[in-house]
């Protein structure tokens, strides 16, 4: 017999198949059990589409499923949406037990439909695999408990920490396998975030580039510190797959691009606890700063970044003159340091991406006591 861990872990591998086409919805997945034998499963593949519950259901034909066990990795809804509430379903269907990793963070909805159905009779077990279910699901927890997008700090070094050298040279620093997550990383992400000099100097076109598969092209938001782009700029090309939008502090005009932000000013010429208001506001749920340095040290002293993603590729470049990863005036003391938890290291072809989480102030202070 399967343990309920077994099944949830089939549920949130299903719910993965959603990737950057659920957003702002959370990516959910379902898995329907009846005798230790999976009768029905399913995802929810697209905002505004069937929930996983429904499609889970679907997957069932003739099946009998009443007195089934379901297994979801989010707590079904109980409101009114652009669907129907899923826990109308399962009351119908009446499943003999749900198992549920995770309740709904949104404090407006939150335990209502694990309340009704345990009002019905029906038992309802919480906290399957819940750790792994909130990491999944962490840029919808955010944005809707704070209405502000989650923000990932990206970019490309080498083993002595350069991400170019000191002539501004950077293709390619990491080999094609990591180049290729990159592109995941943008289809799963609603906005992707560069200064005006990456814009400049490297000209990327910032969109997402799957073989084989769609990808969703995040919005391109570009910092500009006063009258430094250009529209002969790959963002700007006429024929361009996704929205480019150019946040700027001064009173400028960029007829070439989708939209203009007009905000404070601040290091990097925008204030970016602004920035992040202001895309969160817009509808904006996860964004991917991908640099350049100057860029990537003003979100990290604005504190907005909840992320990193370095990649670190087997090379050296040397050089006091060349970039590195994160630009600016620095710490001063190491007690200073912004300090990362949860550090792995993942091989991804010949490179090895470091990933870990911005420790909250919080979690610095019980660091340091």
């Amino acid at each position: 017999m399967q343990s309920d861990a077994t099944y949830m872990a089939r549920a949130l591998a299903l719910a993965a198949r959603g990737t950057g086409w659920t957003s702002p919805n959370p990516m959910v997945g379902c898995v329907i059990v009846k005798q230790d034998v999976i009768v029905g499963e399913g995802w929810h593949q697209r905002a505004g589409g069937p929930h996983a519950e429904v499609n889970a259901y679907a997957a069932c034909g003739a099946a009998d499923t009443f007195g089934a066990t379901v297994y979801v990795t989010l707590e079904p809804c109980a409101h009114e949406g652009r669907t129907p509430p899923c826990v109308d379903l399962l009351l119908t269907r009446r499943p003999g037990r749900v198992v549920v990793a995770m309740g709904d963070p949104n404090p407006h909805v939150a335990g209502g439909g694990i309340e009704r159905l345990r009002a019905a009779g029906i038992r309802v077990d919480v906290g399957v695999l819940e750790a792994e279910a909130r990491r999944f699901n962490e840029v919808f927890v955010k944005h809707i408990t704070t209405g502000l997008p989650w923000v990932t700090a990206k970019c490309a070094m080498t083993l002595d920490g350069k991400i170019a050298t000191r002539t501004g040279h950077s293709k390619w620093v990491t080999g094609e396998a990591a180049r290729a997550m990159t592109h995941r990383m943008r289809h799963a992400h609603d906005a992707i975030l560069v200064g005006s000099r990456t814009i400049m100097l490297d000209n990327p076109s910032l969109t997402t580039r799957i073989p084989g598969e769609p990808g969703r092209h995040p919005v391109r938001i570009i910092l500009d510190a006063g009258n430094y782009l250009s529209e002969d700029r790959a963002v700007f090309a006429a024929d361009r797959q996704g929205p480019t939008w150019v946040a700027t502090s001064e009173q400028t005009a960029y007829p070439f691009a989708d939209d203009t932000l007009l905000l404070p000013p601040g290091p990097e010429g925008v204030d970016m606890r602004s920035l992040v208001r202001e895309l969160g506001g817009r509808g904006i749920t996860s964004l991917l700063i991908e640099g350049g340095g100057a860029t990537l040290a003003a979100a990290f002293e604005a504190g907005i970044v909840d992320k990193v993603c370095f990649f670190c590729a087997p090379k050296l470049i040397g050089g006091d003159e060349a970039i590195t990863p994160v630009q600016g005036r620095g710490r001063e003391v190491m007690d200073a340091a912004i300090r990362l938890r949860d550090l792995r290291a993942i091989p991804v072809g010949e490179d090895v991406l470091l990933e870990a989480y911005v420790c909250t102030t919080t979690e610095t202070e019980t660091a340091d006591a």
